[in-house]
């Protein structure tokens, strides 16, 4: 019986290939020591006990706390204290670039500040970049991004104009792209938070769109954006409306009806402030 020949893995297939694996979250194609993956587990090293000059994690405490009783500094006190004497946007970004104790900056490729007219009326806070953002440098701006920018110019908003009663601002609750696109974990919504809240400072817009769960987890303390979605709350001394991220819209269609709704809630809300 004949043998048939695997298919050939051509270049564009692994380029695919590999486009998976990043979204996936691989960032160590090769590692720097082999692995021989049949060693018996009786060979392998025995696991070394723990330093007994450590302190054991306090279960009381949460996450942010217990890495800065374990590893050092109070991470979300460092980053009030860098957030804190920043007294433009451009004071704010080199304080988050030169910000260390967030582990997600070490697999990124870049800071994803912002993007849009800064004296905006509108500041959209999304959740964190994805593969495409962080490869620019910018917020939104894969498929996502893409219909974000068609859902506020539906109401005559836009990032690119240079008119401030018409502009868009946007953000993230953090800059860094967490591994796989992963959704934020509470402690790294912790050490980015006050960032957050003197980029809202500094910029000033009139209100601000919470685009999904870590938005609203990060600005109310709150989560589960469909029973949020829709009503007004205060966030950072301002009106804010929280909404489906466009990433849920582009998988499930039917939910855009509701984000038509929230939109034209904006567009009353700005034309009653004037």
């Amino acid at each position: 019986m004949e043998t048939q020949a695997p298919p050939e893995f051509d270049y564009h297939a692994a380029l695919a290939a590999l486009e998976w694996q990043l979204e996936m979250g691989v960032d160590t194609p090769i590692a720097d020591e082999p692995v021989d993956r049949y060693e018996l587990p009786g060979k392998q090293a025995a696991p070394q006990p723990p330093a007994t000059d450590a302190a054991a994690p306090d279960p009381a405490l949460p996450p942010v706390a217990q890495v800065a009783r374990i590893e050092g500094p109070d991470p979300v006190v460092v980053a009030r204290e860098a957030a804190g004497r920043a007294d433009s946007l451009e004071a704010l970004r080199a304080a988050i670039e030169a910000y260390d104790l967030c582990e997600l900056k070490k697999g990124a490729r870049n800071t994803v500040f912002a993007d849009g007219k800064p004296s905006a009326r509108v500041m959209v806070i999304g959740e964190a970049p994805g593969r495409e953002e962080d490869q620019k440098g910018r917020p939104f701006v894969g498929r996502a991004g893409h219909l974000l920018d068609r859902m506020f110019a539906a109401i005559g908003l836009s990032r690119e104009t240079p008119d401030a009663e018409a502009g868009l601002y946007i953000t993230n609750v953090l800059p860094w792209r967490p591994p796989g696109n992963r959704e934020p974990e509470a402690a790294e919504i912790a050490q980015m938070l006050p960032f957050l809240a003197r980029h809202v400072d500094l910029a000033d817009p009139d209100l601000i769109v919470l685009m999904g769960n870590a938005a609203c987890a990060a600005a109310l303390g709150k989560r589960g954006i469909l029973r949020l979605r829709g009503t007004w709350a205060e966030a950072f001394g301002r009106p804010a409306l929280p909404m489906t991220h466009p990433a849920y819209l582009l998988r499930n269609p039917a939910a855009k009806r509701e984000a038509w709704a929230d939109l034209l809630q904006i567009r009353a809300r700005l034309l009653a402030q004037g």
